[in-house]
């Protein structure tokens, strides 16, 4: 007996798409899916305050996670969108933050060398990226052997309710600026890294925190 697998069309993201997209979240963005996501976003700053070291947050956004690193861990925060980064660096300076550097930058081609940072953090974003094999390329490149990546992401489903209502947003892809259609296999089965545990993230187990750990 044979299965057919039925293949959802959405519009294909690109790094203009996203920059438009995140031009205009920019204002609104703390009030509204940085609402939302901020207990996953806590979640995953939590474990990362049990790393050392260098620390990179792969789409920073507008910094709302800078504040509940610890003071002696070392974060470089990256975001394509210039004018979401400009919300972080107010953040900053507001809170007069130390050790927090800040970096215009394309998550899928990362200007840092090999084996800079002792672990990693990717929220919110893998959706988002137009090349979301190249970000863990790129991730697992930069990462120090051993080194710990965490992931927040919605992830579709196959079957359901939910299932449904993504393949409906998924024709609206580019006008989001992300892809309702996303198996979580795109992360737990990316090269060179091993999946240590998976975490239900609120509200209602929308989003999931991959922890993984690079090997080979």
């Amino acid at each position: 007996m044979s299965t057919e697998t039925k293949t959802v069309n959405q519009p294909s993201l690109d790094d203009n798409a996203v920059r438009e997209a995140y031009r205009w979240w920019a204002p609104i963005y703390d009030y509204s899916f940085g609402v939302i996501a901020g207990p996953g976003r806590r979640l995953a700053v939590d474990k990362l305050n049990e790393e050392h070291g260098r620390i990179l947050e792969v789409g920073v956004g507008t910094g709302l996670s800078l504040p509940r690193y610890r003071t002696d861990l070392d974060v470089t925060g990256i975001d394509l969108s210039p004018e979401m980064l400009s919300k972080a660096a107010q953040r900053v300076n507001r809170l007069g933050l130390r050790r927090k550097t800040l970096l215009v930058m394309d998550a899928s081609r990362l200007s840092f060398a090999d084996e800079s940072f002792d672990a990693a953090a990717v929220m919110y974003v893998m959706t988002v990226v137009p090349e979301p094999a190249a970000v863990m390329a790129e991730l697992r490149r930069v990462l120090k052997p051993g080194g710990t990546a965490i992931i927040v992401n919605h992830f579709s489903r196959e079957k359901g309710a939910r299932a449904g209502v993504e393949k409906w947003l998924a024709k609206y892809s580019r006008s989001l600026g992300w892809h309702p259609i996303f198996p979580i296999q795109n992360v737990t089965e990316a090269p060179g890294f091993e999946l240590i545990d998976a975490t239900d993230a609120a509200p209602l187990g929308v989003f999931t925190l991959l922890r993984l750990k690079k090997v080979g």
